[in-house]
């Protein structure tokens, strides 16, 4: 319980946490960003971790000159990027062993087809997207490796993607992140970075599921 207690006060405060930690160790800093955006990608059992809120505070530290704004940049790029290739990896090698394809009662041929299909056809905008959801981010490169996803579409899209969402919160921490309102209201932004976007992954999928049995 302590254990959780503190990761919710971590991610609804990570800019005093922050603070404090580049305040003790300076440099190191670094490498704990690195450490949890890619937890947080690589590892399919970490979803809970702090993604969208610690960028944009990444981005505002840098704007009040804490951190180096280049170097917490390409951390968390390369963070990302091999994060996403880890869970990519662990699921290429999982989905077999857990299913023992063909052989297995629990595999289901049939799903596995679509789900392959699925990740050939939209799998890029898929990662792209899943970038900007909590969760959803953790699990859409893991799933994209049990679907057999073709590796080079799913790097292009992997490296894209962590551009669009690297570059863009943290640049937007470091324009905005600062502004008087946005502090005051910080908690606030950071609850709505986590919930939103879930949110509306909830609502797409409710509408998926629901167009696909009218089909039917």
């Amino acid at each position: 319980m302590d254990i959780i207690a503190f990761l919710i006060d971590f991610i609804l405060h990570v800019d005093k946490h922050l603070q404090a930690f580049v305040a003790s160790y300076g440099m190191w800093v670094y490498v704990l960003l690195f450490v949890i955006v890619f937890v947080e990608t690589g590892v399919v059992v970490m979803p809970f971790l702090p993604g969208d809120s610690l960028l944009f505070i990444v981005g505002a530290l840098a704007g009040t000159g804490m951190l180096d704004f280049t170097l917490a940049c390409t951390v968390l790029l390369i963070a990302a990027i091999a994060g996403d290739q880890s869970n990519y990896q662990i699921g290429r090698w999982l989905g077999p062993k857990v299913f023992q394809w063909e052989d297995s009662r629990w595999f289901n041929k049939k799903a596995f087809d679509q789900a392959h299909a699925f990740y050939e056809r939209y799998g890029g905008i898929t990662i792209v997207l899943a970038r900007f959801m909590p969760f959803i981010r953790t699990f859409a490169p893991f799933v994209a490796g049990v679907a057999a996803m073709g590796r080079t579409r799913f790097t292009a899209f992997n490296i894209g993607g962590a551009c669009l969402w690297v570059l863009g919160v943290v640049s937007a921490g470091y324009f905005f992140g600062n502004l008087p309102w946005v502090r005051d209201n910080l908690e606030k932004i950071i609850w709505a970075l986590i919930l939103v976007p879930g949110l509306i992954a909830l609502w797409g999928a409710w509408r998926s599921g629901r167009a696909q049995s009218t089909r039917q």
